[in-house]
């Protein structure tokens, strides 16, 4: 070989040789990123073990932690739960039902629906109420429509708009009901004035959805929402007229055809994960892009501060609303239900959690959801916060 082509041949496995010692560039020997550790949970499990041993009417409680990038990291049950039960959910059905109302209002290539629109321009019914409280309205309690409560405090008046708590008949021809007949030994507002937690304006906002999709909420839920984001059964009924006919098997679930919109639905953890997966990740579950970013942020817009609920949080569509502590930024949303069951997401953070309760009595729900909120969220926070 020719001393010209020894030389170019030095040439050109100098950048090779220069790689191979180091000659690479200056990261070239560098450490791969350690991930952190995951958090530890055992305080948050020895806390919901401890509740359900000392609560009778708290049997067992299962428990699911995900993070928006991570998904779920961590799933624990106690008592007679396991991590498969399906709970009925009563109230933490809410945001659920806003995220389908929602798809629905983003679907303008098939459904004519605007959420902020009066209701008037899609039903076919001569209203009793505010001709222009919109959809909006309803599922921010801001209807003016006699909420829940009458419900237990004045049962005879408000008994001409019980459908919406039985089994029987369908939701159109409840919805029909409640949307035509006042309630006039009650009192009632112009729409978005005032407050007035659950009941009717909830069932009337499944009426719209019906109308305008075109469907059953049922198949509506599996179009927009369950089939999209992988769920196995997480679906709508009417048991809170007989919670204890409810087995824990989903075919024991009544009311199909007449699903109550702000406590009907069933869900075991895995399933409601991704519903509070999708709140976590701009509306996405996976790859599917059920909602837009700025629908899951429109649901978190609060409607109704925390002296107008008369409770500790403000209120937006579907989720109660934490305030700021200590001059800091609004974080937590939550979603708690009638039988203790509740759901949250922390936006701050990037995690979001449900536990699921049985008390169907429905006489202490609010202990179970209560002490999820006031002792178990803190310490969820600290564990993870002890790792970022």
């Amino acid at each position: 070989m020719s001393e010209s082509c020894k030389l170019a041949l030095a040439l050109a496995l100098l950048p090779a040789l220069l790689l191979g010692c180091g000659g690479g560039g200056s990261n070239s020997n560098s450490a791969p990123p350690v991930e952190p550790p995951p958090p530890d949970f055992t305080a948050a499990d020895s806390w919901l073990e401890a509740f359900v041993a000392a609560e009778d009417k708290f049997p067992g409680g299962s428990m699911i932690i995900v993070d928006a990038q991570q998904g779920t990291l961590h799933k624990s049950a106690f008592g007679d739960q396991t991590e498969d039960s399906v709970v009925l959910l009563a109230s933490t059905s809410k945001v659920p039902t806003v995220t389908l109302l929602m798809a629905l209002d983003e679907d303008d290539a098939n459904v004519d629906f605007d959420i902020q629109q009066p209701i008037a321009n899609y039903l076919p019914w001569v209203s009793a109420w505010d001709p222009a409280l919109t959809t909006e309205n309803l599922v921010s309690n801001r209807s003016g429509i006699p909420g829940i409560v009458y419900q237990f405090t004045r049962p005879i008046a408000y008994a001409p708009h019980l459908c919406q708590y039985l089994p029987g008949g369908t939701l159109l021809e409840c919805a029909e009901t409640l949307y035509t007949t006042p309630l006039p030994g009650l009192p009632s507002n112009p729409a978005d004035t005032a407050f007035d937690y659950g009941g009717s304006q909830w069932q009337i906002s499944g009426g719209v959805a019906e109308l305008v999709g075109g469907g059953t909420w049922r198949q509506l839920w599996d179009q927009y929402i369950a089939a999209p984001c992988g769920m196995q059964l997480a679906q709508y009924g009417n048991n809170l007229s007989a919670p204890g006919d409810w087995t824990g098997d989903p075919d024991s679930l009544v009311g199909l055809a007449n699903p109550n919109m702000e406590g009907g639905m069933i869900s075991n953890l895995d399933d409601y994960a991704r519903i509070i997966s999708l709140h976590l990740n701009d509306g996405r579950c996976g790859d599917q892009q059920v909602l837009s970013a700025q629908a899951v942020a429109f649901m978190r817009e609060q409607r109704s501060t925390p002296e107008e609920t008369g409770q500790e949080r403000g209120y937006g569509m579907g989720w109660w609303i934490a305030p700021a502590v200590d001059g800091g930024s609004v974080y937590l949303y939550v979603d708690p239900g009638f039988y203790g069951s509740i759901s949250w997401i922390d936006i701050e953070r990037g995690y979001g959690g449900a536990v699921l309760f049985e008390e169907y009595t429905g006489t202490s729900g609010s202990v179970g959801s209560g002490a999820v909120i006031a002792e178990l969220i803190p310490i969820i926070e600290d564990a993870i916060d002890a790792v970022r």
